[in-house]
């Protein structure tokens, strides 16, 4: 997977007003091997995105002409890109509202250039690995799924469905149910999601685990308030009810 990831360059968007930012992240991104693309407001950074087609999207919260929340919402509508939100430190509502609008991480300013980089990496990583699983898919004639009482997920199609019905999830909400299912009835903990899903530990933050878990459960349940599917065991995280 590394080697991958070293032979072809990855090209990084990132979407900030603030020039000496911009600079910053431009000088530490290229001196790690990665193209970069620039927007400065949120109607060219939805623009190029769609155009250019980015490996990973950084993304300020607060912009011109479309904030940061607007983008990443239009632009999940679309694309399956992984987006990092860059986040001001007083701004706890917008990191919750950025995971649930669909982004896959967020980073606080002022940010350490080595915490961003880590996080950038883990991110492009989890996304060329399911990159590459599908790719391997698509070569089988066989169909690859997990199926716990009315939940069946698709490995192949990256498809789930409750009762059926198909459900619109974020490669990374998908990666998580993933996971949770494939150990129906086992509890697993919210630190052994985040090193699992996320691919990482020490720079991760636990709320990004809860917000991604109470959106995937607003996709599947039928009453969030008293979920069937995905169970919540209080202190400890979180497991998929076994089938009957």
């Amino acid at each position: 997977m590394e080697n991958t990831m070293d032979i072809e360059r990855k090209t990084i968007l990132i979407v900030d007003d603030e020039k000496p930012i911009v600079d910053i992240l431009v000088y530490n991104l290229q001196k790690e091997g990665y193209n970069t693309l620039e927007a400065n407001d949120g109607l060219s950074a939805v623009e190029i995105a769609t155009s250019q087609k980015p490996d990973l999207i950084l993304l300020d919260i607060m912009l011109p002409k479309m904030d940061g929340l607007a983008v990443c919402k239009k632009i999940r509508n679309t694309m399956n890109v992984p987006i990092l939100m860059l986040t001001a430190k007083d701004e706890e509502i917008d990191k919750i509202l950025g995971l649930e609008l669909g982004a896959d991480d967020y980073v606080t300013k002022p940010f350490s250039v080595r915490e961003l980089m880590a996080r950038i990496k883990a991110n492009l990583r989890k996304a060329e690995m399911a990159n590459e699983k599908q790719k391997e898919d698509d070569d089988k004639a066989t169909t690859n799924k997990i199926v716990v009482g009315d939940l069946s997920l698709d490995l192949d199609k990256f498809e789930v469905r409750v009762k059926n019905q198909v459900i619109d999830l974020t490669l990374r909400e998908f990666e998580v149910l993933k996971y949770l299912a494939s150990q129906p009835g086992q509890v697993i903990t919210r630190e052994l999601l985040l090193e699992k899903v996320w691919g990482y530990e020490y720079y991760g933050d636990i709320r990004t685990v809860d917000v991604t878990i109470r959106r995937i459960r607003g996709k599947i349940e039928f009453d969030t308030s008293n979920p069937k599917i995905l169970i919540t065991k209080r202190g400890v995280g979180y497991y998929i009810a076994g089938g009957n």
